[in-house]
């Protein structure tokens, strides 16, 4: 079995017979390694394997000790307590033999045994006979002056996630996919895993062309596709492009993804929320006296979920589809359509993309966050032909690419039609989730009415009138360990419609009862997510609390 291998200063040395290696080097441990010359008690020259052949890396910088003026022992010593105080060293860590670590320092042996000795006693070190010198469980404090770190997943935690905009991961197709990376790796050219163009694997672009062609009916090609690392950076590139074409604003849909709309403000649009009712967004009030600002103040494209509009669920009316593409092509302008989760309708076929009305004014963005897993940062614009140069040249300058290897078995899952397979049996998973939130909510919580369409990963329920206000509903939901989010966190804030130059909310009419600003409280519940053994007791929770709402 290997063992770690330590090299004492910030560069490991170079191996004992390197042309550039002197015959004669200190043997205190500044630097030295195991081509050092000297004798053989003191760490000096001996016939073993450079310290290349040895096994993982044990960093030890030795040398601005011993320049400071400390003993080699106690330089050793402060060394490794170091490197077990600030987590390099984790508990249970295995060290080298002192033999090892002598050989490896060019050191005296005697040296490192005195150096353990004395870190075992301080209980940094503990050590057994016959299992060597390990890192000591121990609690180590935060060094003063240091701040907490900041925890990456802000996600709330609970015993029943409703969370909406994740699917069942326990869905995802391991075999198939490990049976496509191993065809699409068996096949690849060497030239694959090199730096390659921006816009993606030609592989993937080819099978995403024809596969969205079929599924979804959009119109493009593989030069015209992006391949990018999720919805949410193709979104990113897309507003620098737009705010580089002199955009200085982004209609969005009165209720939507909060994150979605702190990538368009960083990008410096800023942004004119839509009004919503039944029909989806009021894209008639594009051309409204807020909608054709010229200059900085210039609308430049409009952000729609028009197959299932999210989260309220409702699917974008045809003529609102026309209005949408109309002022683009009338105003210079786009649209960008987030087809987040078009493949799974349960009651009809699903509505084609609306980029094929005009794919020269239609940005489509697709991803496969609902179908496979968010976690593979998957995702494809199918850009206009003036958007693809300044967008792609964004791309270059965020990652260069996207993870080549994803792509290469991305491209084969579809072509082998793994994926179709796949996203059928998913369709037929979410829709008995769905059928089973609404029998229960009919038979324990029939004052509650389920919004929008039979489609995608989430519902949003409408309370009646003279309900528990949302937040109490949520805190009552936080007690009972479930884990959603109300309709109000997705709204573009109070005085958003007045960016369109809209007359206030209360004053207009045709506005959705379940979006207008005094309306009942609504939850937006994500259906998917739990695993099949605890969706019932999700259910339970979840009717638990509105029966009493």
């Amino acid at each position: 079995m290997s063992r770690p291998r330590t090299t004492p200063g910030p560069v490991p040395s170079a191996p004992r017979n390197a042309p550039d290696t002197p015959r004669s080097a200190p043997r205190d441990g500044l630097g030295t390694g195991p081509g050092s010359s000297g004798d053989a008690r003191d760490g000096g020259a001996r016939d073993h394997a450079p310290w290349t052949a040895f096994g993982s890396d044990l960093h030890l910088d030795l040398t601005g000790r011993r320049a400071a003026g400390a003993g080699l022992r106690a330089a050793l010593e402060d060394a490794l307590r170091e490197a077990v105080q600030d987590g390099r060293l984790a508990p249970g860590t295995r060290l080298p033999s002192s033999r090892a670590l002598g050989e490896d320092l060019g050191i005296a042996r005697n040296t490192v045994v005195e150096a353990y000795g004395q870190l075992t006693a301080e209980g940094w070190l503990g050590a057994r006979p016959g299992s060597g010198t390990t890192v000591a469980e121990r609690a180590a404090p935060r060094p003063a002056g240091r701040p907490a770190a900041v925890r990456a997943d802000r996600r709330p935690t609970g015993r029943h996630d409703l969370l909406a905009g994740r699917p069942d991961l326990s869905l995802f197709p391991r075999s198939a996919w490990l049976a496509s990376a191993r065809r699409a790796l068996a096949v690849a050219p060497h030239d694959a895993f090199d730096y390659g163009s921006p816009l993606g694997r030609i592989e993937l672009r080819r099978a995403l062309s024809d596969y969205l062609a079929r599924v979804r009916g959009v119109r493009t090609d593989p030069d015209r596709l992006l391949v990018c690392a999720g919805f949410g950076q193709g979104l990113g590139l897309l507003a620098a492009a737009l705010r580089g074409r002199g955009a200085g604003r982004i209609a969005v849909e009165g209720y939507g993804l909060p994150p979605q709309r702190e990538v368009l403000r960083a990008a410096g649009l800023d942004l004119a929320p839509l009004p919503l009712d039944s029909h989806g967004a009021r894209t008639d009030l594009l051309d409204g006296p807020g909608g054709g600002g010229g200059g900085a103040d210039r609308l430049g494209a409009v952000l729609l979920t028009p197959a299932h509009q999210f989260p309220t669920g409702a699917a974008l009316a045809a003529d609102r589809r026309a209005a949408a593409v109309r002022w683009a092509r009338e105003r210079d302008g786009y649209v960008i359509e987030d087809d987040y989760d078009g493949e799974f309708r349960y009651d009809r076929q699903p509505l084609g993309a609306m980029q094929a009305l005009d794919p020269d004014r239609v940005v489509y963005g697709g991803t496969a966050a609902k179908s496979l897993a968010p976690g593979l940062r998957l995702a494809w614009l199918a850009l206009p032909d003036e958007l693809v140069e300044p967008v792609a040249r964004l791309k270059a300058l965020a990652d260069t690419m996207s993870p080549v290897t994803d792509q290469l078995t991305f491209a084969e899952l579809i072509t082998s039609g793994r994926y179709d397979r796949h996203v059928r049996r998913c369709r037929l998973h979410y829709r008995r989730r769905r059928d089973l939130l609404v029998t229960a909510l009919a038979e324990r919580a029939p004052q509650v009415r389920v919004t929008g369409i039979a489609a995608g990963l989430h519902a949003v329920l409408q309370l009646p009138p003279g309900s528990r206000p949302e937040a109490e509903l949520l805190e009552r939901a936080r007690a009972a360990g479930l884990v959603l989010t109300g309709l109000d966190w997705y709204r573009a804030g109070p005085d958003a419609e007045r960016a369109l130059g809209l007359p206030a909310p209360e004053n207009r009419s045709g506005a959705a009862p379940d979006t207008a600003p005094n309306a009942a409280p609504a939850l937006v519940v994500g259906y998917a997510t739990p695993p099949d053994h605890a969706f019932p007791a999700a259910l339970d929770a979840l009717c638990g609390i509105l029966r009493e709402s």
